[in-house]
């Protein structure tokens, strides 16, 4: 993906998304009900491990484990290997990062073994990788019809901390929007707002046209303007990413370009899947599997993301999708008018 391509698209997008965070600043939002409750750890991992088996993660050919930041690896497509972080003061954390590096898993066992170590046997772009993990995290993990079916699983896991907690409640507090320091855990709405900022920077960067010893105070500039809130050191600032540190200019787009395919790529699924609400309540997860794998995961590189998504789709890269996405779901969900 070429900057002449993904700069007129950033710039659209933030012009779309600065008033949508401005307004939901002052809107009514669902009460966070999840706060201060304890979550036990065998809990959080069984149920974890329910959720992948339901998605359909083959666990003879991968994986679960735990480590401090959640990631996906492996060799093969009979070797996948995930991990998930656990935080008992939390629940939101283990059971969306087991979701997301789900989808991630997912992707790489969908590949043809016939064809392992050829592009046939690989992604064409990490963008699509992650528009994998994205759509299963959030537009269906963090949907209505998923927690109508698997809420009441979850009050199983923990009976005491959940017990008087509704469906809908949960539903609320797990989409909950809100400006925050911190790109890792940021919302729907505002995340590609963390990922416009860093993309903007590394284009001075890279054109030498911001001085280094700036760096720090043009991040909390930008941050105050996209999002209204200033770091109160560079830890919450602009020393949050290992990326920089580690060379990874321009991987940051990787981020968006996800949260941009997966939107798009739901809305096919749910053209050609016409009772999709339904079958995901009913829990058959499976049909969403099956169809990423057809439409996806099956193709492997034998086209570069923008034309697989646009043989899928109907276009390639926009961000319609999305914000009509967001708008819908948190107009309903904060009661106001975006």
């Amino acid at each position: 993906m070429t900057v002449a391509r993904l700069t007129p698209v950033f710039a659209r997008l933030k012009e779309r998304l600065v008033p949508m965070v401005r307004a939901l600043a002052s809107a009514r939002h669902p009460e966070d009900v999840l706060s201060g409750r304890r979550f036990e750890a065998g809990a959080q991992w069984r149920f974890a491990l329910r959720l992948l088996e339901e998605m359909g993660f083959d666990f003879g050919a991968g994986r679960l484990d735990q480590s401090i930041h959640p990631f996906s690896g492996g060799t093969h497509p009979r070797d996948v290997r995930l991990t998930t972080r656990i935080d008992e003061g939390q629940l939101s954390p283990a059971v969306f990062a087991s979701i997301h590096e789900g989808g991630h898993g997912l992707y790489e066992q969908g590949f043809s073994e016939a064809h392992y170590r050829t592009p046939l046997a690989a992604a064409p772009s990490a963008g699509l990788h992650e528009s994998q993990s994205r759509l299963w995290e959030n537009l269906i993990g963090r949907s209505r019809p998923f927690w109508r079916r698997f809420f009441p699983v979850l009050q199983q896991h923990f009976p005491q901390s959940l017990g008087d907690v509704s469906a809908e409640g949960f539903y609320g507090a797990i989409n909950r929007v809100g400006p925050s320091l911190i790109r890792g855990f940021a919302d729907e709405v505002t995340y590609n707002l963390h990922i416009v900022l860093r993309y903007e920077i590394e284009l001075l960067l890279i054109h030498d046209q911001l001085p280094l010893e700036e760096l720090p105070r043009e991040w909390n500039r930008r941050m105050t303007e996209l999002l209204g809130v200033t770091p109160p050191h560079d830890t919450d600032g602009v020393l949050q990413d290992i990326h920089w540190s580690t060379g990874d200019f321009g991987y940051f787009p990787t981020y968006t370009l996800g949260n941009l395919y997966s939107a798009s790529l739901f809305a096919a699924l749910r053209r050609e899947v016409t009772d999709l609400d339904e079958r995901i309540e009913r829990g058959e997860l499976k049909v969403v599997t099956h169809w990423l794998r057809e439409k996806i995961h099956s193709h492997g590189s034998r086209y570069d993301a923008e034309e697989l998504v646009e043989r899928v789709c109907g276009h390639g890269l926009r961000d319609d999708d999305f914000i009509g996405y967001v708008k819908t779901k948190y107009s309903e969900l904060c009661r106001i008018a975006l």
